[in-house]
């Protein structure tokens, strides 16, 4: 059974249309989805106060609702008809056009969002960088300080709404016809308006403004990732606070390595009699040169991980890896002399010279596992 009208209300029944109206208003400030992310209740007891307003708003259905309660209002053929709608047509409704924030004048706090992007090289994005990026955002005028007014002349009290900020507008809605509260349309919601608008912004009070912001690249941050900057972006208006800047962070192709998360990946060149004598090779990392051993025998594709040697992580803890993938390299021309010298040690090989210790077959299935 639902529960009683003016218990969900929170006003008695001798009420009038302005307190009813007034306590409504309140708890769907409090009780608002929006505003209780964490209560799975909240959807639900919105819309019970929503349909308690809405019965003890109309005259006709408060009357039937007071001589037989909620069975004489399905009597009536009542039923709640917002059921499959969303909360911000619920609060176009009862308060106008603007969702949650607009409807308890908060719509003008919010800022211009800027997003811009940044272009940075690998060993930036492991050692961490400080660069400048420019965009274009709304500032509040230099010329008039955001009144919009030139200066030295008066502001004065908005004709259309008297100095209210406000208008009524009557709206045809799902509950019947609705009053509500709109911002003035002349003067914003301020109530004022310059007498003599100010020629730089045209009375608006913001103008475009380039600005130039130094920001810290983070060490380990990957390609694509976001920074946010609260309170760095711009203005919507001259009272209200700045919104944020979101930087994407675009890390160019580097020629030496691929990253694979914290880990990267090189390939390292060896020719092909080092690879079978084996040898010791130095390898590039992000810190410098590095020697590498390679075994006798080694074979294409074999990798060789250099320990905490690739990217470090965001959040810290111990670095990634580096991955060097060995890739033995057979010469393409070869003198009289050198020719004449691999006759005779491809004329040595035996069977056990060329055995491998895995079997093609082996190795794919591997890469597959892998992949």
């Amino acid at each position: 059974m639902p529960r009683d009208y003016y218990e969900v209300l929170g006003v008695g029944r001798d009420a009038d249309e302005g307190q009813i109206k007034k306590s409504f208003r309140r708890l769907a400030r409090e009780l608002h989805p929006d505003q209780n992310p964490d209560n799975p209740e909240a959807e639900d007891r919105f819309k019970e106060l929503a349909e308690a307003y809405e019965v003890l708003s109309d005259r006709d259905r408060r009357r039937l609702y007071d001589s037989y309660g909620h069975d004489g209002l399905r009597g009536g053929g009542y039923s709640p008809n917002f059921d499959g709608g969303s909360f911000s047509d619920l609060f176009s409704a009862f308060f106008g056009g603007g969702g949650f924030d607009a409807a308890f004048g908060r719509g003008r706090a919010a800022g211009a969002d800027v997003a811009v992007g940044v272009d940075i090289d690998l060993e930036e994005a492991a050692e961490g960088a400080s660069v400048e990026v420019s965009f274009d955002a709304p500032v509040r005028c230099h010329t008039c300080n955001g009144n919009g007014a030139t200066p030295g002349t008066p502001i004065v009290t908005c004709e259309r709404c008297g100095g209210q900020g406000r208008l009524q507008a009557i709206s045809r809605t799902p509950f019947g016809q609705v009053a509500r509260t709109i911002a003035c349309d002349v003067c914003d919601g301020a109530g004022r308006v310059p007498e003599e608008p100010c020629t730089t912004c045209r009375g608006a009070g913001l103008v475009q403004e380039t600005q130039t912001l130094s920001v810290d690249i983070p060490a380990g941050i990957e390609d694509g990732q976001r920074i946010r900057l609260s309170g760095r972006g711009g203005i919507n208006s001259p009272s209200g606070p700045p919104g944020d800047l979101y930087l994407t962070v675009r890390i160019r192709p580097d020629e030496r390595f691929v990253r694979d998360g914290d880990h990267l990946i090189t390939v390292l060149d060896v020719p092909f009699a080092l690879a079978a004598l084996g040898a010791t090779l130095s390898v590039d990392t992000l810190d410098g040169e590095h020697d590498v051993e390679i075994v006798p025998g080694t074979q294409s594709g074999e990798v060789i991980t250099l320990r905490e040697k690739g990217m470090p992580r965001l959040r810290g803890g111990r670095r990634g890896d580096l991955r060097v993938v060995v890739n033995p390299v057979t010469p393409r021309k070869l003198d009289r002399k050198q020719r004449e010298l691999l006759e005779r040690f491809s004329e040595s090989l035996h069977d056990g010279n060329d055995a491998a210790e895995e079997s093609m077959l082996a190795k794919l299935r591997r890469l597959v596992s892998r992949a």
